[in-house]
Parts: C-alpha cells; sequence; structure tokens
C-alpha cells in the first residue's frame, strides 16, 4: 500500500474529507493506541487527545484513539522499537529522536537553527519536512505529521545561569542522543541522558543537577519542584513527530486511512497555537516558584561559538547539501 504523503498536503486534506463525508463502507471499527512519554497537559500529549476526539467525531465512534502519556507504555526508545513492532499504533516524539536511526533527523535538533516556531511551520510542512518523512517507511514508520513541543531552556538546583561559565560541571539530563550530549559537554556540564520519565526522581535524589525542557514541560512534569533556576535559552527548537506503525497503516483501508490523515491535519494546526500558548502560560506560572534568569545576547554568542565544532561534527553526518537546503529554505522564508 503506498505510503501517505506529509498531511500538510492540501490533496490528501481533500480526500480525507471526501471520504469522511461520504459513505463509509470502508471504516471498520478500531481502536488504536497511541504513546507519549510526556506528562497529562503536555503539548503533545494534548494533541493527540484532540487528534482522538476529532477521529471519535468524524468517523461516528467507528474508530477510536487512546492516548496513553506519562510514559505508562515506556520511554521513547522502547515505544519506538514497539512502534515499528506494530505492538502500539502510535506515538508522539521529538523527531530528534529519530536520528539513532535516520541520521538525517539529528537536523532537527540543531541548536539555534530556528528563530521562533512559526518559522518552522513552513518547513515541515513543506518539502523539506515531506523528504525526511519520506525516509521513515524504511524503518517501519509513518512520519505522519509535525507537532510542536517549543524551544528548551535549562533548569537546575544549584545556581542560576547567567553566563556561559556557570554550566560548568552540573549535571545535566538530556536526551538520550548523541548530538545533546556533545553539545552539553562541549558546554562544560556533564551530561546525563536518560528517559524524560526517570528524571524528577533523578532530580529528587540528586543524581542529576538539572536538565532543559520547553517552558510546558517543566510545568506539567512538576520540575519546579525540584528545581530552583530556570534560564532562558532558547537554544534548540523541538518539532515532535507523529508516528505510525508502517505494519499497522497499511494494514487500513484508503478510507480509514484519509480520516486519520485528515483529522490530524485539523489536531495539528490547533496543537501548534496550543503549543505556543501553554509556553507563555507556563513561563508565567514558572515565574512564580523559580528564579528565571535570561541569557544575554553575548553569552548566546559564546555557547554558539563553543558549539560550533558539535554542530560541524553533526552537519557532516547528516550531509552538508541537506544543511545547506535547510538553511537555504530558512533564508528565504525569512525574506517574505
Amino acid at each position: 500500500m503506498k505510503a501517505p504523503k506529509c498531511i500538510a498536503c492540501a490533496a490528501i486534506a481533500l480526500l480525507g474529507t471526501v471520504m469522511v463525508s461520504g459513505v463509509q463502507a470502508q471504516i471498520n471499527d478500531h481502536t488504536f493506541r497511541l504513546a507519549c512519554a510526556g506528562a497529562p497537559g503536555h503539548p503533545g500529549v494534548m494533541g493527540a487527545e484532540k487528534w482522538a476526539e476529532l477521529i471519535k467525531e468524524k468517523s461516528g465512534g467507528k474508530l477510536t484513539l487512546k492516548v496513553f502519556p506519562a510514559g505508562v507504555l515506556g520511554g521513547d526508545v522502547q515505544v519506538l522499537s514497539a512502534v515499528q513492532g506494530g505492538t502500539i499504533d502510535f506515538t508522539v516524539m521529538n523527531s530528534g529522536i529519530l536520528q539513532s536511526q535516520i541520521k538525517e533527523f539529528a537536523i532537527f535538533d540543531f541548536p539555534f537553527m530556528f528563530e521562533n516556531g512559526k518559522e518552522a511551520d513552513p518547513i515541515l510542512d513543506g518539502a523539506f519536512g515531506k523528504k525526511l518523512a519520506g525516509l521513515t517507511p524504511a524503518k517501519g514508520l509513518y512520519n505522519l505529521a509535525y507537532f510542536e513541543l517549543g524551544f528548551r531552556n535549562m533548569t537546575n538546583s544549584k545556581r542560576a545561569i547567567s553566563k556561559l561559565e556557570d554550566l560548568a560541571g552540573l549535571k545535566m539530563r538530556v536526551i538520550q542522543s548523541p548530538l545533546y550530549i556533545d553539545t552539553f559537554n562541549a558546554l562544560g556540564a556533564n551530561a546525563v541522558p536518560m528517559p524524560i520519565t526517570e528524571v524528577y526522581t533523578a532530580m529528587e535524589q540528586k543524581i542529576i543537577d538539572g536538565h532543559e525542557n520547553p517552558f510546558s514541560v517543566v510545568e506539567t512534569s512538576k520540575f519546579y519542584e525540584v528545581q530552583k533556576f530556570l534560564t532562558i535559552s532558547n537554544h534548540i527548537y523541538n518539532p515532535q513527530s507523529v508516528l505510525a506503525s508502517k505494519k499497522k497503516w497499511d494494514a487500513l483501508s484508503k478510507d480509514e486511512q484519509a480520516l486519520l490523515t485528515s483529522t490530524l491535519v485539523e489536531a495539528t494546526t490547533w496543537q501548534r497555537q496550543n503549543a505556543r500558548n501553554l509556553a507563555d502560560q507556563s513561563l508565567n506560572n514558572l515565574k512564580k516558584t523559580m528564579t528565571v534568569t535570561v541569557l544575554p545576547p553575548e553569552e548566546i554568542a559564546k555557547i554558539r561559538t563553543r558549539i560550533q565544532p558539535v554542530i560541524d561534527k553533526f552537519a557532516a553526518n547528516v550531509g552538508p547539501e541537506l544543511v545547506r537546503e535547510l538553511q537555504s529554505e530558512l533564508e528565504k522564508n525569512r525574506k517574505k
């Protein structure tokens, strides 16, 4: 069965609408499971729940999507394997995590690549996002859409980070990704790769000093209970991939695929705006309990210089042409 195209494709969205509004002869009863490591209230979880709501409504109750948040079905690495094997139907996780199997996805974790979320939208929904999504079927997956998690910032329990040197020696939890590990080690911290489901306890038990994540994750995971300092650095923008098991997707009828695809178009638009609203709300709430520091431009410049060798290393790995392609698209969109 033919692989699905990126959900931003208007033709697919229109096809889904036609299928949903017409005769549903090939819409059978199905219950799907979607696993996510984020806690309830996490932007990815909320996007998945919105999708589930739309699926139920548009299918007349024939299709049901059950969302399992907070890592109850396993951490990202475990869940990704389960989706590939077909024991879990869908997942939402940081796109960069896929770099362990598809090296090109590391580009979504390059520090300071995007200036804001809105400029990422046309990249993810356009030819570039489709190109990377097209690499996933070979790994037993379909990258159906890109949700937004947002910009990552730093927290810790030791001291305010107001300059690069303040990171020295801090045990910082990072995503289980070589790029994150190399980045924070280059900044003088001790990078500790760890699933998000283990982070709160590790903070509470002083196994780690801090971590980095968007504001909404800090709030929904209640890290403010065990972290005192928040540093606004906006060092990495995270899109999140909505991934389907190729084995499960290929077993669906075209009508069922169209309905799932068209509802995901709507859910993605809603999710991105909701994620941006949540980021602002979460920062305001975190200011009530945490000491917030904004890294000044000169310190950001020092950080960029320090991690340039890391970026060069991973740029060579994903391919210089791919990096130039993304940068060219960004520059073109910024001139509009």
